[in-house]
This record gives structure tokens, sequence and C-alpha cells, in this order.
């Protein structure tokens, strides 16, 4: 079992940065690949970005966040994150970080992702 905590959300105007974190617990997380969701109210989760495993840290980004997001972790203390900056209003969404415990991405579905955080809010004003 592998519990994910996530933190950093909150409210910030039009282009500005947050970063968020995703703590795991009960499993060490280096050699998993990880990823981060969001969900906007009444839809489903829409895949962000991933990190492999593996040494060069081989990343993937939705369309809709390159080049204004990283993705980056930190293995020593267990922990992803998710840097984001230019921010728009349409980025305003419950972020959530999650692992298919497997070193590879397991595709951007939802449900091939077996663990989850329990979410932090991103409001981007305008």
């Amino acid at each position: 079992q592998v519990q994910l905590v996530e933190s950093g959300g909150g409210l910030v105007q039009v282009g500005g940065s947050l970063r968020l974190s995703c703590t795991a617990s009960g499993r060490t997380l280096s050699t998993y690949a990880m990823a981060w969701f969001r969900q906007f109210p009444g839809k489903e989760r829409e895949f962000v970005v991933g990190i492999n495993w593996s040494r060069d840290g081989w990343t993937y980004y939705a369309d809709s966040v390159r080049g204004r997001f990283t993705i980056s972790r930190d293995n020593a203390k267990n922990t992803v994150y998710l840097q984001m900056n230019s921010l728009k209003p349409e980025d305003t969404a419950v972020y959530y970080c999650a692992t298919g415990l497997s070193a590879h991405l397991p595709g951007r579905a939802a449900a091939n992702y077996n663990y989850w955080g329990q979410g932090t809010q991103v409001t981007v004003s305008s």
C-alpha cells in the first residue's frame, strides 16, 4: 500500500505560479512512475503530466500545459512536484497525484492508476 498526500494548492492570479507537492508514505516511490491529473467540476479526471522512473526521468505533458508546467521528483524526500507557471483561469481544477506502482507510465487513462492522493484545489482568478 502507498498513501499519497498533495499540498501546495491555493488561489493565484492569472499569470502567477504555484508548486504542488505529492509526498508518499508506505512505499518508496523512487522506482515508480508518477503522474498528475486534474479534474474540472462535472468532468472526469484528465492527465496533466507524468514522469517515468528511468534515470533520465522521461516525462510526458498534455498539450494544454506543455511549456508552462514542469514535473520533477526528489527521491530522497519521496516527493513529486508540479511547478505551474503562467497559470490561466482554465487551469482551475482539483489536482491529484497518482501512481500505478509501475516503472513506466501506464498511459493517460485514470483507470490505469491504482493509488491517488486526496487532491488539492487550484483556483486561478482573472
